[in-house]
């Protein structure tokens, strides 16, 4: 059994040291300290453990407990980093209540990560296993997973569990994400000689119009059995120059949400059927696309064994209620996957993603952690 105290004073350890993402806002610690500390923690518990430097302020922690030998390889895998605490009160406070554990990170994901630090400790107090058990708390997952492309460089398993909020279920897919930009350009004139002035800013609600009814499309098509429907939606828009002029200039950033299956190319090919209508309707309609970040969906098959030997530890730890799940949201499972290393997710429940009040149920933590040494157990055994 883990400890229950344990939980709940390794989870506060974690919330109280801010970890945002410097990418997303400025001025955010970044992983280099809370690294230090999942590192420390690691090397006492006896597993052999190192910072990786990424650059200023950024950094993963990886500890490895070494196998006796002839036993598969697993990775436990969490982010360290966070999004901003606009709106938050006390973001950082770790206060309990009725079971719940508050703060930004609570849930996405140091719930997660103290779950895999409580059960390498638990792990290595024990014989060895026959195969190696690599920790890796990795950065930047909230931006372009700097950490575990880093990571990937260094270290392969046969299997891994990242463990992002899952309630509790074992999931085995979610979505991918692409980025994009799109930039109408207009003509600048005077604002009181229309004749002379193309309206760059009119021209990208053209755009607007044909994203929402590439939305429409997408919702209504049949999707994918336990994900639904991709979808696209407009993030931010900018443009013009000043009140009394034609804008000669608009930038629109989009986002495609991908299915198994699809890739950055599918939403470069929507987005030039978009442009290429628009234009064939107006000759005055300019624009350009410029695709940007990407990443794939996560589709592992249910058969694999690490899926059904953590299903089958979920079982015995959490009982009849644990099953197989999907997750709308990214991780870098699906980077791991792409890497050859079959994985899934699986993690405490709680509410709260990126919201202004975030919080991890405690017990859920303690499953977690009970699940993961079953399941180290049984997979590095084979």
């Amino acid at each position: 059994m883990i400890d229950r105290a344990q939980v709940a004073a390794v989870l506060t350890d974690l919330v109280k040291i801010e970890s945002i993402n410097p990418e997303l806002v400025a001025g955010g610690s970044g992983e280099a300290g809370i690294a230090r500390y999942v590192a420390d923690f690691l090397r006492s518990a006896g597993l052999k453990t190192r910072v990786q430097k990424l650059g200023p302020h950024r950094a993963n922690a990886v500890g490895i407990l070494r196998g006796r030998g002839g036993g598969k390889s697993l990775m436990f895998n969490g982010h360290l980093d966070t999004v901003g605490v606009a709106g938050m009160e006390a973001p950082f406070s770790a206060r309990v209540e009725k079971g719940r554990l508050y703060g930004r990170g609570a849930q996405d994901m140091k719930g997660g990560i103290a779950a895999a630090l409580l059960a390498a400790a638990t792990l290595a107090a024990d014989s060895r296993l026959p195969g190696d058990l690599v920790v890796a708390a990795v950065a930047d997952e909230e931006h372009q997973s700097l950490g575990t492309r880093a990571l990937l460089e260094e270290i392969k398993t046969d299997a891994a569990i990242v463990m992002e909020p899952t309630g509790l279920e074992v999931a085995t897919t979610h979505k991918g994400f692409v980025w994009a930009t799109v930039e109408t350009v207009g003509n600048a004139a005077h604002g009181s000689s229309p004749q002379d002035g193309v309206d760059a800013i009119a021209m990208m609600g053209r755009v607007l119009g044909e994203i929402e009814n590439l939305q429409k499309n997408l919702g209504a098509a049949p999707g994918h059995p336990l994900l639904g429907a991709g979808s696209v939606h407009a993030s931010i828009i900018s443009g013009g120059q000043e009140l009394s002029s034609y804008p000669a200039f608009c930038r629109l950033s989009v986002e495609r949400r991908l299915l198994p299956g699809e890739d950055a190319s599918t939403f470069e090919r929507e987005l030039g059927e978009i442009v290429s209508r628009l234009s064939q309707q107006d000759s005055k309609f300019r624009a350009r696309t410029v695709m940007g970040y990407g990443a794939l969906a996560l589709e592992t098959a249910r058969e694999c064994p690490i899926a059904q030997t953590l299903l089958g530890c979920a079982r015995k730890i959490v009982g009849r209620a644990a099953k197989f799940g999907a997750q709308s949201f990214w991780t870098d499972a699906a980077l791991l996957n792409e890497a050859g290393i079959a994985s899934v997710l699986f993690g405490p429940g709680g509410e709260g993603l990126h919201s202004a009040v975030e919080y991890v149920c405690l017990e859920d933590v303690a499953l977690c952690a009970e699940t993961l040494v079953e399941c180290a157990r049984e997979f590095c055994e084979h």
